[in-house]
């Protein structure tokens, strides 16, 4: 972590546990452009503990982990009861701030995707993903929509007097596995970046973008911190924060390379045993 980040927190809590809404600003604070939050995707308690024994400052799950590690799909196929519990373990394993990927809110309705974000927020979670893709459908809402979904998330969360972090993902760049047509979805995602600001958001979440000088464009034009997704062929993070990044998360592939290793021991172990 950046220095600047660590004293980010030394100020808020010096060490002590930190209730909610403390949580939810320390949070917010470590979001800078150009010194990026690092967030080693979890999926459980146990992952909670391991990554927040490695350093982290905060804590965040993939949704694709979480449902995989619990024997589901991804796309909000995990009972959202289920999820809830899960959240609530992870909060209660250790102090750090959690941010839940919480998929499309299991509504396409404004309203009652907030009252399901809400359940979030009781569980101790002080930030969620929030995607304008489709689910289960394919493509992405319209912007005015999903500006109205995110409006009515962040009406609830400062009816709860929580400072939710809700980290506005566009689907735009995923969807379009073709890098090279990348350039010409940046103006939509700039239009989705600035409406989705208006409406209450407090960050712009572009995974599938990989190109360091789209995301430095992306970053130039977004009033909110820009987060990119590290995966296979993605600029480093130096990289990354002179783009002007303010967050960097793993999404599933911490996850994936556990579960790789664990079959190839497993593997090992059966090999040898002759089974």
């Amino acid at each position: 972590m950046a220095r600047g980040q660590d004293e980010t927190c030394r100020a808020f809590h010096g060490g002590d546990a930190m209730n909610q809404e403390e949580r939810a600003r320390v949070f917010a604070a470590l979001h800078r452009k150009g010194d990026p939050i690092v967030l080693y995707n979890i999926w459980d308690a146990g992952s909670a503990r391991c990554v927040a024994e490695a350093g982290a400052r905060a804590l965040a799950t993939g949704s694709w982990s979480v449902a995989a590690a619990h024997g589901f799909g991804d796309g909000q196929k995990i009972p959202l009861q289920l999820l809830v519990e899960i959240a609530r373990e992870i909060v209660a394993a250790t102090d750090l701030p959690l941010s839940v990927d919480f998929e499309g809110a299991y509504s396409e309705d404004p309203a009652q995707g907030a009252a399901n974000v809400a359940q979030l927020i009781d569980a101790g979670a002080i930030g969620i993903n929030f995607e304008d893709q489709v689910v289960g459908k394919g493509g992405v809402h319209p912007i005015g929509k999903q500006a109205a979904r995110i409006r009515a998330i962040r009406e609830m969360g400062e009816r709860q007097s929580v400072p939710l972090f809700i980290n506005a993902r566009t689907d735009l760049f995923l969807q379009e596995s073709d890098a090279a047509r990348h350039p010409g979805l940046m103006h939509d995602a700039i239009a989705r970046a600035k409406a989705y600001a208006e409406a209450g958001a407090s960050g712009f979440f572009a995974p599938g973008l990989a190109d360091a000088e789209l995301i430095g464009k992306l970053c130039a034009q977004s009033a909110l911190p820009v987060n990119v997704m590290m995966k296979p062929g993605a600029p480093d993070l130096a990289t990354l924060a002179a783009a002007g990044v303010g967050r960097v998360s793993y999404g599933p592939f911490p996850y994936r390379a556990m579960t790789a290793w664990l079959k190839g021991e497993a593997e090992k172990v059966y090999g040898s045993a002759g089974t």
